[in-house]
């Protein structure tokens, strides 16, 4: 059992970390009458939003001993079970006379927490929780909490973020012209180090992203899982960043890591690419061409952040720029986002939204234009597509065939075309 005097002694401090923290607003909004769980990939600015949140209450006058915000990566909580729990809540009354609002951070690491959250819920209480292991949204645990909280995933700041971040007014109606030798510089960032929160304000990215990605490895990989073939994961989650913006079959990733001397059966690559989706790390992409059982087990894997993608890879460029696309569209329309990969190939389409999105460096000469736009073509031809575009380092031109225009983007105009959280 975890003493009070140290769970009091943590909610006062947290108190103070939470009214002296900096911030600037990030694009999410929270309903007065909601409880939330927020998931997402380590260090993708959950707990930023849960400060976000109490600023704002602050705005309206909440006092900040209102907040009882806990974070059970603490390493004085090691050892905390759920029967912990309800020392929290008495702790924090022992210490004061409010309703509080509660903040629970990261409280996947306490097994059995959701019926916690639910009993909260239940009694009237304003709850935000945060994770980072999608199992939080199992249909067991979904079925626990009962339709009471409102789930939101959390990704990486979004292009425009990053410029809010940087202190660019983006609402200027002579945004583009006053900044860009800004814009330049900003995506180029954005572009080979992603868009973690933290990774923004670091001198030295690549080494504060091997240290994430190590912690992501060994804390929610080999350790969460009780994997003892660290080796053998390693090459997965390489052979994985090589394969993006290809399909690849559960068979020809368990080929190719045990071609290089690391046995691995079909099924333990189906485990660890599932560990992975757990962790957030990859974005699952289906063909929409395939057959119904193809879907799953012939997909394209992209990375949740293009500077952990990065870690992995000595001739990155055309990969980062597919999976940034892949990245800003999961953001905006989730598991509807497909790709085409039959006698026709497309990077990207969204069949509700009749929307084609192919990915290519540079169109600087006439094969590489003529092979794009014929796929978009031959797509429109078999079914119906409104929008086509073709995302592209620094290029931008309108092209048009058989009177359908597509627009050529340049990567930072397309991100912040598409700037949906």
């Amino acid at each position: 059992m975890i003493d009070k005097s140290v769970i009091k002694l943590l909610i006062a401090e947290n108190q103070q970390i939470v009214k002296n923290v900096g911030l600037f607003r990030r694009e999410y909004d929270f309903e007065d009458n909601l409880n939330y769980v927020l998931v997402g990939l380590r260090r993708a600015g959950k707990s930023y939003l849960l400060y976000q949140r109490m600023h704002q209450l602050m705005a309206e006058g909440r006092a900040v001993e209102e907040f009882l915000y806990f974070n059970f990566e603490d390493d004085r909580l090691i050892g905390m079970q759920v029967s912990d729990l309800d020392n929290i809540i008495t702790s924090y009354r022992e210490m004061f006379d409010y309703k509080p609002f509660i903040f629970l951070d990261e409280i996947q690491i306490i097994d059995g927490w959701e019926k916690f959250a639910r009993r909260l819920a239940d009694q009237g209480m304003r709850v935000y929780i945060t994770g980072s292991n999608a199992k939080m949204l199992s249909s067991e645990i979904a079925t626990t909490l009962g339709g009471r909280y409102q789930i939101k995933q959390v990704f990486p700041l979004s292009f425009r973020e990053m410029l809010i971040a940087k202190g660019l007014d983006v609402n200027d109606r002579n945004f583009e012209y006053k900044n860009q030798v800004a814009i330049n510089k900003y995506v180029e960032e954005y572009f080979r180090f992603g868009g973690l929160p933290e990774v923004t304000t670091v001198q030295d990215k690549r080494a504060w992203l091997s240290g994430l990605y190590a912690k992501i490895f060994f804390g929610d990989l080999l350790s969460r899982y009780s994997i003892r073939n660290d080796k053998a994961i390693k090459y997965v989650v390489q052979k994985m960043a090589e394969s993006v913006k290809q399909p690849v079959s559960y068979n020809r990733i368990a080929n190719m890591v045990s071609s290089i001397g690391k046995k691995v059966s079909t099924d333990t690559v189906i485990d660890y690419l599932g560990y992975m989706n757990e962790s957030w790390l990859l974005i699952p992409m289906e063909n929409y061409a395939a057959k119904f059982v193809e879907k799953a087990s012939n997909r394209k894997y992209y990375f949740i952040d293009n500077g952990i993608l990065n870690l992995f890879l000595t001739d990155p460029d055309t990969s980062l720029l597919e999976n940034i696309v892949a990245i800003n569209l999961y953001r905006q329309y989730g598991d509807a986002v497909t790709f085409v990969n039959t006698n026709i190939e497309v990077d990207f389409f969204i069949p509700d939204r009749k929307i084609a999105v192919q990915v290519s460096y540079s169109l600087n000469d006439d094969a590489t234009i003529k092979r794009e736009v014929k796929a978009l073509e031959k797509l429109s031809s078999a079914v119906e597509v409104d929008e086509c575009y073709i995302v592209t380092m620094y290029d931008e031109e309108e092209l048009e065939f058989d009177g359908k225009k597509i627009q050529v983007l340049p990567l930072w105009k397309w991100l912040l075309k598409n700037n949906k959280i």
